[in-house]
């Protein structure tokens, strides 16, 4: 298949053997919240391969950072390109061309805003696994993506006239698991509970039996993967893990016993707080004015929730392999979209800071955390050798605020020089 990128690759980019230099940074490791200053960054071939204080030989590709902070590439684990507001304004018998050129434009938004991966969770004609074999061949710029094509849940339950799959009974489930992860799902989600996207829904209580759950993890087992489950209240999220989901998104309403449950468990959490928070943002993109009031009403609840779940949440270093919920960042908005004054990604991360999460784990959500859910912290969500040069270079110390975040200059994926305001010299 032809590979229509006619640019000749970067310095440092994958098919091009020539190191990068990144010079006069300081490296911000974001596991153990720690700087190493005045330190260089080699990247080679798409990939990080030294950090060093050795000065760059005479003659290579640098760009000398001058005191900024390199840190690894935003990792969002919510994410929808395709999404249509309102959502009631959802075309159902939309072509998957139009959807994955809609999908495709948010993408690249999200890539320059600095977010070098995403984890898809619904998309509209399965258009993530589209955008994702279009990026693989050079047609377009994109993050990296974690494709769940199509999420699936009850006959008229959460997510209708949203383009989902909808099925009801344990082997309904089983086979159209398999059919998602055979169209080349990379993770399932499901709707266990309803939500605040429609004004007869609740969060409480369980949508699926737990027959129904089960069938779903049973499908990715067989493909070494995992379910992840959009989840409102506790009863449900309990009923869950008991069947082998561990992931979850939103916890709009967890009791002490459901976060216990969950801690034990070691579960993941993606708290979503944008959308209870965001209403300026969700009056700019056209939700009707009772979304916005609904969405305002929950967020007393969502954000007490949330806080309850930090108080069992891994927040530092000597905590990272013991039980804890696992916190991680995403939007459910769009990661690139610009939110007051930031990009949603940032946003978010944000959020998280200012409800009491402490700054270490806020930057470690939306970056190694994450790729730890993705099974992949030993290829991105980092800055180490060995790693994908994934990279965003910030102006401020993330390690002090996550809103440092805010003064991303520079994106770099995979080697790739997406955007900068420094200069490439020699």
């Amino acid at each position: 298949m032809r590979n229509f990128n006619v640019l000749p690759p970067a310095p440092g980019m994958a098919g091009n053997d020539e190191p990068l230099w990144l010079v006069g940074g300081h490296v911000v490791d974001v596991v153990t919240s720690t700087v190493s200053t005045d330190t260089n960054v080699v990247v080679t071939g798409g990939l990080i391969t030294a950090i060093t204080t050795d000065p760059a030989p005479e003659g290579a590709a640098t760009i000398d950072l001058a005191g900024r902070y390199i840190v690894p590439g935003l990792v969002t684990v919510h994410t929808h390109l395709t999404m249509v507001y309102p959502f009631d304004d959802t075309d159902l018998t939309e072509g998957s061309g139009l959807s994955a050129l809609r999908g495709a434009a948010r993408a690249k938004d999200a890539l320059y805003a600095g977010v070098t991966t995403v984890r898809t969770l619904d998309e509209q004609n399965q258009a993530d696994i589209i955008i994702r074999k279009a990026k693989s061949q050079g047609w377009l710029e994109a993050p990296r993506i974690f494709a769940s094509g199509r999420a699936l849940g009850i006959t008229g339950g959460h997510g209708k006239g949203m383009g989902c799959v909808f099925v009801d009974g344990a082997d309904e489930f089983l086979k159209a698991a398999r059919s998602e992860l055979l169209d080349g799902a990379n993770h399932i989600k499901v709707f266990i509970t309803g939500g605040i996207a429609h004004a007869d829904e609740s969060f409480n209580g369980a949508q699926m039996t737990d027959a129904e759950m089960a069938a779903v993890v049973r499908a990715t087992k067989e493909q070494d993967t995992y379910v992840v489950a959009h989840a409102g209240g506790g009863e449900a999220i309990q009923a869950a893990i008991a069947v082998g989901i561990n992931a979850f998104e939103h916890g709009y309403d967890l009791d002490e016993k459901t976060v216990d449950v969950m801690s034990a468990s070691r579960s993941y959490l993606t708290p979503t707080l944008s959308v209870t928070s965001s209403p300026v943002w969700m009056k700019d993109h056209g939700f009707t004015d009772w979304q916005i009031e609904l969405a305002a009403k929950v967020h007393p609840k969502h954000l007490e929730s949330i806080q309850r779940a930090f108080s069992r949440a891994i927040t530092t270093t000597d905590q990272l392999d013991g039980d804890g919920i696992r916190i991680v960042s995403g939007t459910d908005y769009l990661p690139g979209e610009p939110h007051d004054g930031t990009s949603c990604a940032v946003k978010e991360m944000e959020y998280l800071e200012q409800a009491g999460l402490p700054v270490a784990a806020a930057l470690r959500a939306g970056t190694w955390e994450a790729a730890r859910l993705l099974r992949s912290e030993d290829k991105f969500g980092s800055i180490a050798e060995g790693l994908f040069a994934d990279i965003v270079i910030t102006t401020e110390d993330p390690t002090v605020s996550v809103s440092a975040l805010r003064t991303i200059g520079t994106v770099i994926h995979e080697g790739r020089v997406v955007r900068t305001d420094l200069e490439v010299t020699r």
